[in-house]
């Protein structure tokens, strides 16, 4: 079975998930031939910026294209589908950051398209880039050769030269939602012919926090470990991915407001000793505290959209165990809490640490 990413990776403007505001202008342009030299495309990764450049420049090339979309059959489209294509280069600014890389690219950029009509480079999180790399790419965009497309990606636009910025037309690509993920990753497994729980795809479609290219590796280990004539069960994909079940979230949020010191530090060690990861555990946690804590402000029909009506049971039953002001205390205290289990050396230990400062936080309020 091939990659899903790949296999399903989208060709047309139709074809990706949300970015209806980037699609509508950028078809746009296409269609009345009013291209920009330089576009940047800012957002969370997996939202789709790279495959967007890649479907841009198909149709900007497409030798037989009506409108806006690219046909998919000529020379141009094909080549850019098999990723043969000479005229579109792809630079990684996170292993090319250099200014030789850039160099060698205001010299090529002198040269006339081989075949397309537009010669384009894409080039990914181009917040990378060093200084001396990103002022020479800065003289070519000042510059810019006809013919030649620029599409500069990142992930953090912060970063990236204001004077880079301001020569480029600005694109945002927002996460997707849950529920388009949801229901993508559910027509993939109908074409695939695999069967799924769909509680199984709403636990894949919440762990890939908005990220289509996650959701698709995670769908893609599921299909290649339990992809069969049965269904795949939630409880399967819980444990393939090694995601702690729901209920146990609850019983850590049980023990804590027990102060059972004995059962949180039991707890931790043996769900480490499983194998468990503890920043997953956290984050999973933390999510629940933020419902927990939304569910007191909001009505329940504003909680996240991805709770099952079980989940939904038990916040409206715990959020009358805790006060708000001592909640909002406690998520803090995990917050801080999973910075320091990211990158600690003993990520078991600062949890336990924590836990036991909300025990004795909880005992004196």
């Amino acid at each position: 079975m091939p990659v899903l990413y790949r296999k399903w990776r989208p060709q047309k403007f139709s074809e990706i998930l949300n970015q209806d505001f980037p699609k509508k202008v950028l078809s746009s342009q296409i269609k009345e031939g009013r291209v920009s030299h330089a576009y940047l495309f800012y957002g969370p990764r997996g939202t789709g910026k790279t495959t967007t450049a890649r479907v841009f420049a198909k149709a900007i090339n497409c030798e037989k294209r009506e409108g806006f979309e690219p046909c998919g059959k000529c020379f141009s489209c094909q080549e850019i589908q098999k990723g043969s294509a000479f005229d579109l280069i792809e630079i990684d600014a996170a292993s090319n950051r250099g200014i030789d890389e850039i160099r060698t690219l205001r010299e090529e950029v002198k040269l006339s398209p081989a075949r397309f009509k537009y010669k384009v480079y894409i080039i990914d999180e181009c917040h990378q880039l060093t200084q001396e790399a990103s002022n020479a790419l800065l003289k070519t965009l000042e510059e810019p050769p006809s013919r030649v497309i620029f599409i500069l990606c990142t992930t953090d636009f912060s970063k990236v030269l204001p004077t880079i910025a301001s020569r480029c037309q600005i694109f945002e690509f927002k996460k997707i939602s849950f529920k388009e993920i949801k229901n993508y990753l559910q027509k993939i497994s109908q074409k695939e012919n695999v069967k799924i729980e769909d509680s199984g795809l709403a636990l894949i479609s919440s762990l890939s926090e908005g990220c289509v290219r996650d959701a698709l590796s995670l769908l893609d280990e599921v299909f290649l470990a339990l992809g069969g004539e049965k269904t795949i069960t939630k409880k399967e994909v819980e444990k393939l991915l090694g995601v702690l079940p729901q209920a146990m979230v609850y019983q850590f949020f049980d023990l804590l407001l027990k102060k059972d010191k004995k059962g949180v530090v039991e707890f931790l060690e043996r769900i480490y000793k499983e194998g468990k990861d503890l920043q997953i555990f956290l984050k999973k946690f933390l999510s629940f505290l933020e419902n927990l804590l939304f569910y007191k402000y909001l009505p329940s029909a504003l909680l996240k959209e991805e709770l099952s009506e079980e989940e939904k049971k038990e916040i409206s039953e715990k959020k009358e165990k805790i006060s708000e002001e001592r909640l909002r205390k406690i998520i803090n205290m995990f917050l801080n809490a999973y910075k320091e289990v990211r990158f600690s050396d003993f990520p078991l230990l600062s949890l336990e640490l924590c836990s036991l400062d909300v025990i004795d936080f909880l005992n004196k309020n």
